[in-house]
């Protein structure tokens, strides 16, 4: 039953990171394109807030239910396919660590462009294109994840 529980919490987890990931990657787009700094402040402004309730959440808990979850089944932490979806897994923090960042970076210059009346500034356009590009590998790292933990492919690492 604790089992059952566990692959729930699991499971859950998993699609909230990457519900989450591709509705802040998806709001995120559609208020850039609109080039109205105080519209992309607004929704930079909603995204951080919903990185740091769900995205940062579920982050935290993963690795905690699937540890669990793998001593549950009796599954060693060193078979291939977990230790893969491990790797891939900080792969993903390491694309979406900065990505936090940039996104809280976003929303103060679009803040500050819609306080002052003005466009939105060169340093925007940078982090926005870093943003945009960093947002490909994280979701490709989750993707495989996601093969990974459904599969179950046997891979000898070592």
């Amino acid at each position: 039953m604790l089992e059952q529980w566990l692959l729930l919490a699991h499971v859950i987890g998993a699609t909230v990171l990457f519900g989450t990931g591709a509705g802040i990657a998806f709001f995120m787009v559609m208020a850039h394109r609109t080039c109205d700094p105080a519209l992309i402040a607004h929704v930079a402004a909603t995204v951080v807030i919903a990185d740091t309730i769900f995205t940062a959440t579920a982050a935290l808990l993963q690795p905690v239910t699937g540890y669990l979850l793998a001593r549950s089944i009796g599954w060693d932490l060193s078979e291939g396919w977990i230790a893969l979806s491990l790797l891939l897994y900080v792969v993903t923090g390491l694309f979406w660590l900065p990505v936090v960042w940039i996104q809280i970076q976003l929303r103060d210059l679009a803040h500050a462009a819609a306080s002052s009346g003005s466009a939105l500034p060169s340093s925007y356009h940078s982090l926005y294109r870093v943003w945009f590009v960093f947002g490909f590998p994280a979701f490709s790292a989750v993707l495989g994840i996601f093969w990974l933990m459904l599969t179950k492919p046997s891979i000898a690492l070592f």
